[in-house]
């Protein structure tokens, strides 16, 4: 974080001269997702002063956490509460639209916009676009695990 503060940079900025989401580059420098070793050129390239000890750090699969004083945040408390709200519309929703299962976060991009309303004011648009996965039918004639009697 040091290293983008350095920069002057934005996490827009630094984003789309990757070609990369601003959610996704947030992670990144959070140390919350991994940098792929074909993208260390050029994510040093837009975040220069960056050590390469810490981009040997970042190109270690992440230790993915979620530490409850978050929600203390107003803006994370804002938006879980959002989500609680309005958690049984989207579950119906989704299932009507494509049937029993959930949205992948693994398949997913996350981005933050701003949209002006009617009224002039700023607001704030948060795009979640993850794949859908159905929970399936489990044949065991499709399970390709051993079943416990071949032991």
């Amino acid at each position: 974080m040091a290293s983008k503060k350095a920069t002057g940079k934005t996490f827009d900025e630094i984003a789309d001269g990757l070609g990369w989401t601003n959610a996704y580059t947030c992670q990144l420098l959070l140390g919350q997702a991994q940098l792929k070793p074909e993208s260390r050129a050029k994510f040093s390239a837009a975040v220069p002063g960056i050590s390469a000890e810490d981009l040997d750090t970042l190109e270690v699969a992440p230790m993915r956490g979620f530490d409850a004083e978050i929600l203390k945040e107003p803006n994370v408390y804002r938006t879980y509460e959002a989500i609680t709200h309005y958690g049984n519309a989207i579950k119906l929703l989704v299932n009507e639209k494509f049937g029993d299962g959930i949205m992948s976060a693994i398949d997913f991009y996350f981005t933050v916009g701003s949209t002006v309303g009617k009224q002039g004011e700023r607001r704030v648009v948060l795009t979640f676009n993850g794949k859908f996965l159905p929970h399936i039918e489990q044949n065991a004639a499709d399970n390709t695990a051993p079943s416990p009697e071949a032991k």
